[in-house]
Protein backbone atom coordinates (compact mmCIF):
# COMPACT_ATOMS: atom_id res chain seq x y z
CA UNK A 1 0.00 0.00 0.00
CA UNK A 2 1.99 3.10 -1.09
CA UNK A 3 1.04 5.93 0.49
CA UNK A 4 -1.23 8.23 -2.05
CA UNK A 5 0.23 11.70 -0.69
CA UNK A 6 -1.90 15.30 -0.38
CA UNK A 7 -0.12 18.37 -1.65
CA UNK A 8 0.61 18.87 1.95
CA UNK A 9 2.88 16.19 3.07
CA UNK A 10 6.23 16.82 3.58
CA UNK A 11 8.77 15.36 0.58
CA UNK A 12 12.28 14.83 1.18
CA UNK A 13 14.88 14.16 -1.72
CA UNK A 14 16.37 10.53 -2.04
CA UNK A 15 19.74 11.69 -1.06
CA UNK A 16 18.27 13.52 2.48
CA UNK A 17 16.59 10.80 3.38
CA UNK A 18 19.94 8.35 2.95
CA UNK A 19 22.03 10.76 4.87
CA UNK A 20 18.93 10.68 7.97
CA UNK A 21 19.39 7.16 7.97
CA UNK A 22 23.33 6.99 7.49
CA UNK A 23 23.11 9.21 10.45
CA UNK A 24 21.15 7.17 12.65
CA UNK A 25 22.74 3.94 11.77
CA UNK A 26 26.32 5.76 12.87
CA UNK A 27 25.01 7.24 16.32
CA UNK A 28 23.43 3.73 17.01
CA UNK A 29 27.09 2.27 16.30
CA UNK A 30 27.55 0.33 12.74
CA UNK A 31 30.89 2.11 10.85
CA UNK A 32 30.24 4.64 8.16
CA UNK A 33 30.92 2.68 5.63
CA UNK A 34 28.34 -0.22 6.06
CA UNK A 35 25.97 2.32 7.81
CA UNK A 36 25.55 4.10 4.35
CA UNK A 37 25.32 1.15 2.36
CA UNK A 38 22.63 0.19 4.46
CA UNK A 39 21.16 3.55 4.30
CA UNK A 40 21.14 3.59 0.59
CA UNK A 41 19.35 0.25 0.74
CA UNK A 42 16.65 0.91 3.07
CA UNK A 43 15.58 4.47 0.80
CA UNK A 44 15.56 2.27 -2.02
CA UNK A 45 12.39 0.93 -0.51
CA UNK A 46 10.94 4.30 0.33
CA UNK A 47 12.17 5.32 -2.99
CA UNK A 48 10.44 2.25 -4.94
CA UNK A 49 7.03 3.24 -3.02
CA UNK A 50 7.60 0.44 -0.48
CA UNK A 51 6.41 2.55 2.60
CA UNK A 52 6.17 -0.41 4.80
CA UNK A 53 9.71 -1.62 4.06
CA UNK A 54 11.84 1.68 4.05
CA UNK A 55 12.66 4.75 6.88
CA UNK A 56 9.20 3.49 8.45
CA UNK A 57 11.18 0.64 10.27
CA UNK A 58 14.20 2.55 11.24
CA UNK A 59 12.91 3.11 14.74
CA UNK A 60 12.40 -0.31 15.23
CA UNK A 61 16.24 -1.25 13.57
CA UNK A 62 17.77 1.24 16.35
CA UNK A 63 15.41 -0.15 19.21
CA UNK A 64 16.64 -3.57 18.53
CA UNK A 65 20.08 -2.25 18.17
CA UNK A 66 19.65 -0.75 21.12
CA UNK A 67 18.60 -3.41 23.05
CA UNK A 68 21.00 -5.53 22.09
CA UNK A 69 19.06 -7.92 19.76
CA UNK A 70 20.58 -6.88 16.45
CA UNK A 71 24.44 -7.05 15.98
CA UNK A 72 26.62 -3.42 15.02
CA UNK A 73 29.95 -4.81 14.08
CA UNK A 74 29.03 -8.45 11.99
CA UNK A 75 31.35 -10.80 10.08
CA UNK A 76 29.20 -11.62 7.22
CA UNK A 77 30.47 -14.61 5.09
CA UNK A 78 30.60 -17.23 3.07
CA UNK A 79 30.39 -20.22 5.18
CA UNK A 80 29.97 -23.17 2.65
CA UNK A 81 29.79 -23.35 -1.15
CA UNK A 82 29.42 -25.30 -3.70
CA UNK A 83 29.53 -25.34 -7.48
CA UNK A 84 26.96 -22.80 -8.24
CA UNK A 85 25.55 -22.39 -4.36
CA UNK A 86 26.22 -21.39 -1.67
CA UNK A 87 25.59 -20.82 2.11
CA UNK A 88 25.92 -17.00 3.68
CA UNK A 89 26.02 -16.35 7.67
CA UNK A 90 24.67 -13.24 8.77
CA UNK A 91 25.92 -13.02 12.27
CA UNK A 92 23.10 -11.29 13.46
CA UNK A 93 23.70 -8.31 11.08
CA UNK A 94 21.88 -5.95 9.57
CA UNK A 95 19.61 -8.08 7.00
CA UNK A 96 20.14 -5.34 4.02
CA UNK A 97 23.91 -5.79 4.62
CA UNK A 98 23.36 -9.74 4.93
CA UNK A 99 21.04 -10.26 1.74
CA UNK A 100 22.82 -7.60 -0.57
CA UNK A 101 26.36 -9.62 0.39
CA UNK A 102 24.47 -12.94 -0.70
CA UNK A 103 23.63 -11.34 -4.10
CA UNK A 104 26.97 -10.28 -4.87
CA UNK A 105 28.24 -13.63 -3.93
CA UNK A 106 25.05 -15.38 -6.52
CA UNK A 107 25.89 -12.78 -9.21
CA UNK A 108 29.32 -13.95 -8.88
CA UNK A 109 28.48 -17.70 -9.21
CA UNK A 110 26.14 -17.14 -12.25
CA UNK A 111 28.87 -15.58 -14.45
CA UNK A 112 30.50 -18.66 -13.50
CA UNK A 113 27.88 -21.75 -14.03
CA UNK A 114 25.19 -19.88 -15.45
CA UNK A 115 23.11 -19.63 -12.15
CA UNK A 116 23.71 -18.84 -8.69
CA UNK A 117 21.87 -19.75 -5.47
CA UNK A 118 22.86 -18.44 -2.48
CA UNK A 119 20.85 -18.81 0.73
CA UNK A 120 21.02 -17.01 4.35
CA UNK A 121 20.98 -17.61 7.64
CA UNK A 122 21.35 -15.35 10.86
CA UNK A 123 20.55 -12.47 9.01
CA UNK A 124 17.42 -9.94 10.04
CA UNK A 125 14.50 -8.44 8.43
CA UNK A 126 16.08 -6.73 4.90
CA UNK A 127 13.59 -4.41 3.59
CA UNK A 128 11.54 -5.14 0.37
CA UNK A 129 12.21 -8.02 -1.61
CA UNK A 130 12.35 -6.03 -5.06
CA UNK A 131 15.62 -4.14 -3.73
CA UNK A 132 17.56 -7.80 -3.89
CA UNK A 133 15.85 -9.40 -6.69
CA UNK A 134 16.30 -6.29 -9.05
CA UNK A 135 20.21 -6.66 -8.36
CA UNK A 136 21.12 -8.47 -11.18
CA UNK A 137 19.21 -6.62 -14.05
CA UNK A 138 22.55 -4.32 -14.78
CA UNK A 139 24.40 -7.88 -15.36
CA UNK A 140 22.07 -8.70 -17.76
CA UNK A 141 21.08 -11.50 -15.29
CA UNK A 142 17.39 -12.54 -14.18
CA UNK A 143 16.64 -12.24 -9.75
CA UNK A 144 14.32 -14.69 -7.66
CA UNK A 145 14.07 -13.90 -3.91
CA UNK A 146 12.44 -15.75 -1.19
CA UNK A 147 12.66 -14.75 2.52
CA UNK A 148 10.66 -15.96 5.96
CA UNK A 149 9.01 -13.51 7.50
CA UNK A 150 9.91 -11.63 10.39
CA UNK A 151 6.40 -12.60 12.73
CA UNK A 152 4.25 -15.02 12.13
CA UNK A 153 0.56 -13.78 10.92
CA UNK A 154 -0.70 -16.99 9.06
CA UNK A 155 -2.04 -19.96 9.93
CA UNK A 156 -2.06 -23.16 8.16
CA UNK A 157 -5.02 -23.42 5.45
CA UNK A 158 -7.90 -24.60 8.14
CA UNK A 159 -6.27 -23.40 11.03
CA UNK A 160 -5.93 -20.87 13.71
CA UNK A 161 -2.19 -21.32 14.85
CA UNK A 162 0.26 -19.19 13.93
CA UNK A 163 2.91 -21.23 11.98
CA UNK A 164 3.76 -19.40 8.64
CA UNK A 165 4.46 -15.56 7.54
CA UNK A 166 3.85 -13.59 4.70
CA UNK A 167 6.94 -15.50 3.50
CA UNK A 168 7.70 -13.04 -0.22
CA UNK A 169 8.85 -13.96 -3.59
CA UNK A 170 10.16 -11.60 -5.76
CA UNK A 171 11.22 -12.05 -9.46
CA UNK A 172 12.68 -9.67 -11.80
CA UNK A 173 13.46 -9.64 -15.34
CA UNK A 174 15.00 -7.52 -17.62
CA UNK A 175 13.82 -5.36 -20.94
CA UNK A 176 15.59 -3.61 -23.38
CA UNK A 177 13.51 -0.32 -24.16
CA UNK A 178 10.51 -1.60 -21.60
CA UNK A 179 10.66 -0.66 -17.65
CA UNK A 180 11.77 -4.29 -16.29
CA UNK A 181 9.44 -6.87 -15.32
CA UNK A 182 9.73 -6.81 -11.26
CA UNK A 183 7.27 -8.83 -8.71
CA UNK A 184 7.48 -8.09 -5.62
CA UNK A 185 4.01 -9.91 -3.23
CA UNK A 186 4.07 -11.67 0.05
CA UNK A 187 2.08 -14.89 0.03
CA UNK A 188 -0.94 -13.28 2.45
CA UNK A 189 -3.60 -10.63 0.68
CA UNK A 190 -1.52 -7.60 2.47
CA UNK A 191 2.13 -7.57 3.76
CA UNK A 192 2.04 -7.12 7.49
CA UNK A 193 4.17 -3.81 6.79
CA UNK A 194 1.38 -2.72 4.88
CA UNK A 195 -0.91 -3.22 8.26
CA UNK A 196 1.51 -1.44 10.33
CA UNK A 197 1.85 1.44 8.19
CA UNK A 198 -2.53 1.85 8.46
CA UNK A 199 -2.23 1.90 12.14
CA UNK A 200 0.16 4.03 12.32
CA UNK A 201 -1.67 6.68 9.83
CA UNK A 202 -4.93 6.14 11.67
CA UNK A 203 -6.27 4.16 8.76
CA UNK A 204 -8.37 1.22 8.15
CA UNK A 205 -7.46 -1.73 6.55
CA UNK A 206 -9.92 -3.21 3.64
CA UNK A 207 -12.08 -5.84 4.27
CA UNK A 208 -10.27 -8.74 2.97
CA UNK A 209 -6.59 -8.41 4.25
CA UNK A 210 -7.72 -10.22 7.59
CA UNK A 211 -9.94 -11.65 9.80
CA UNK A 212 -10.49 -12.67 13.76
CA UNK A 213 -10.21 -16.01 15.00
CA UNK A 214 -14.13 -16.65 14.43
CA UNK A 215 -13.69 -15.93 10.85
CA UNK A 216 -15.08 -12.45 10.68
CA UNK A 217 -13.43 -9.57 8.77
CA UNK A 218 -11.09 -7.01 10.68
CA UNK A 219 -10.97 -3.70 9.31
CA UNK A 220 -9.11 -2.57 12.46
CA UNK A 221 -4.97 -2.62 12.42
CA UNK A 222 -4.95 -1.46 15.82
CA UNK A 223 -6.77 -5.23 16.92
CA UNK A 224 -4.12 -6.79 14.19
CA UNK A 225 -3.04 -9.20 17.29
CA UNK A 226 -6.95 -10.65 17.79
CA UNK A 227 -6.85 -12.33 14.03
CA UNK A 228 -4.58 -13.05 11.04
CA UNK A 229 -3.53 -12.19 7.65
CA UNK A 230 -5.39 -14.38 4.54
CA UNK A 231 -3.01 -16.03 1.76
CA UNK A 232 -2.96 -15.37 -1.52
CA UNK A 233 -5.65 -18.04 -3.40
CA UNK A 234 -6.55 -19.46 -0.57
CA UNK A 235 -5.29 -22.40 0.05
CA UNK A 236 -2.92 -21.91 -2.50
CA UNK A 237 -0.90 -18.82 -1.23
CA UNK A 238 -0.47 -20.85 2.53
CA UNK A 239 1.04 -23.54 0.43
CA UNK A 240 2.90 -21.12 -1.11
CA UNK A 241 4.22 -19.72 2.18
CA UNK A 242 4.73 -22.94 3.14
CA UNK A 243 7.25 -23.83 0.41
CA UNK A 244 9.49 -20.51 0.19
CA UNK A 245 9.80 -21.07 3.93
CA UNK A 246 11.66 -24.28 3.43
CA UNK A 247 13.45 -22.74 0.48
CA UNK A 248 14.40 -19.66 2.28
CA UNK A 249 14.65 -20.63 6.28
CA UNK A 250 15.14 -24.74 6.75
CA UNK A 251 17.11 -25.10 4.05
CA UNK A 252 19.57 -22.69 5.06
CA UNK A 253 19.42 -23.87 9.19
CA UNK A 254 16.80 -20.59 9.52
CA UNK A 255 14.14 -19.84 11.36
CA UNK A 256 10.66 -21.26 10.03
CA UNK A 257 7.34 -22.10 11.49
CA UNK A 258 6.93 -22.07 15.45
CA UNK A 259 11.24 -21.14 15.00
CA UNK A 260 10.46 -17.46 13.93
CA UNK A 261 10.89 -14.93 16.21
CA UNK A 262 8.23 -11.96 16.34
CA UNK A 263 10.36 -9.16 15.95
CA UNK A 264 7.67 -6.28 16.58
CA UNK A 265 7.36 -7.68 20.27
CA UNK A 266 10.50 -8.70 21.01
CA UNK A 267 13.75 -6.64 20.32
CA UNK A 268 16.43 -8.54 21.60
CA UNK A 269 16.52 -12.26 20.52
CA UNK A 270 18.09 -12.91 17.32
CA UNK A 271 15.88 -13.77 15.11
CA UNK A 272 17.95 -16.06 13.06
CA UNK A 273 16.07 -14.93 9.63
CA UNK A 274 16.19 -16.87 6.28
CA UNK A 275 16.33 -15.44 2.56
CA UNK A 276 17.46 -17.10 -0.61
CA UNK A 277 18.59 -15.17 -3.92
CA UNK A 278 18.92 -17.15 -7.26
CA UNK A 279 20.55 -15.11 -10.01
CA UNK A 280 20.10 -17.01 -13.76
CA UNK A 281 22.56 -15.26 -16.00
CA UNK A 282 21.10 -15.12 -19.86
CA UNK A 283 24.32 -15.04 -21.52
CA UNK A 284 24.10 -19.34 -20.36
CA UNK A 285 20.84 -19.39 -22.84
CA UNK A 286 21.34 -16.91 -25.50
CA UNK A 287 22.27 -13.61 -26.52
CA UNK A 288 21.07 -10.76 -23.53
CA UNK A 289 20.21 -8.10 -25.98
CA UNK A 290 17.67 -10.67 -27.65
CA UNK A 291 15.96 -12.06 -24.57
CA UNK A 292 15.26 -8.47 -23.67
CA UNK A 293 14.12 -7.47 -26.99
CA UNK A 294 11.74 -10.70 -26.94
CA UNK A 295 10.55 -9.61 -23.34
CA UNK A 296 9.56 -5.83 -25.04
CA UNK A 297 7.49 -8.11 -27.28
CA UNK A 298 5.28 -10.14 -24.89
CA UNK A 299 4.93 -6.70 -22.68
CA UNK A 300 3.58 -5.01 -25.90
CA UNK A 301 1.43 -7.67 -26.48
CA UNK A 302 0.06 -7.59 -23.38
CA UNK A 303 -0.57 -3.84 -23.27
CA UNK A 304 -2.16 -4.25 -27.06
CA UNK A 305 -4.98 -6.97 -25.78
CA UNK A 306 -8.51 -6.41 -25.53
CA UNK A 307 -9.70 -5.03 -22.24
CA UNK A 308 -12.63 -6.11 -19.77
CA UNK A 309 -15.12 -3.65 -19.32
CA UNK A 310 -14.35 -1.15 -16.41
CA UNK A 311 -10.61 -1.62 -17.03
CA UNK A 312 -8.57 0.85 -18.91
CA UNK A 313 -5.02 -0.34 -19.38
CA UNK A 314 -3.34 -3.84 -18.88
CA UNK A 315 -0.78 -3.46 -15.87
CA UNK A 316 2.27 -5.46 -15.38
CA UNK A 317 4.52 -6.46 -12.55
CA UNK A 318 6.96 -3.39 -11.75
CA UNK A 319 5.45 -0.86 -13.73
CA UNK A 320 3.74 1.21 -10.70
CA UNK A 321 7.54 0.79 -9.20
CA UNK A 322 8.94 1.88 -12.13
CA UNK A 323 6.70 5.13 -12.72
CA UNK A 324 6.97 5.79 -8.51
CA UNK A 325 10.42 5.80 -8.46
CA UNK A 326 10.71 8.53 -11.53
CA UNK A 327 7.94 10.55 -9.42
CA UNK A 328 9.92 10.58 -6.24
CA UNK A 329 13.42 10.86 -8.04
CA UNK A 330 11.52 14.05 -9.26
CA UNK A 331 9.82 15.44 -6.50
CA UNK A 332 10.83 13.63 -3.28
CA UNK A 333 9.81 11.24 -0.67
CA UNK A 334 7.05 11.71 0.55
CA UNK A 335 7.00 11.71 4.58
CA UNK A 336 3.47 11.63 6.55
CA UNK A 337 2.84 13.40 9.09
CA UNK A 338 2.61 10.51 12.26
CA UNK A 339 6.42 9.05 10.47
CA UNK A 340 7.92 12.45 10.41
CA UNK A 341 6.91 13.17 14.23
CA UNK A 342 8.50 8.87 15.10
CA UNK A 343 11.49 10.44 13.00
CA UNK A 344 11.83 13.50 14.69
CA UNK A 345 11.45 11.35 18.28
CA UNK A 346 14.37 8.91 16.79
CA UNK A 347 16.75 12.03 15.85
CA UNK A 348 15.92 13.21 19.39
CA UNK A 349 16.65 10.41 20.91
CA UNK A 350 20.32 9.66 19.11
CA UNK A 351 21.29 13.55 19.21
CA UNK A 352 20.74 13.76 15.49
CA UNK A 353 19.79 16.37 12.93
CA UNK A 354 16.33 15.92 12.15
CA UNK A 355 15.11 15.19 8.79
CA UNK A 356 14.02 18.54 8.20
CA UNK A 357 15.83 20.05 10.55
Amino acid sequence: MADNPTRDTPRIAASGLTQCIAAAYRAAGIAAAEAQRAAELMAASDLSGADGHGVFRLPQYIRRIKAGGLNTAPDIRVIRGAKASALVDGDNGLGSLVVSRAVEEAIVLAREYGVGWVGVRRGNHAGAAAVYAAMPLMHDMIGLYFAVGNANHLPPWGGIDMLLSTNPIAIAVPALDEPPLILDMATTVAAYGKVKVAAQQGKAMPEGWMIDREGRPLTDPNRADDGFLLPIGGYKGAALALMFGLLAGTLNGAANGADVVDFNNDDTTPTNTGQAICVIDIEAFGEPVAFKRQVDAVIRQLHGSALLPGFDQIRLPGEDRHRRIAEREANGVPIPPALLAALDRLAAELAIPKLFG
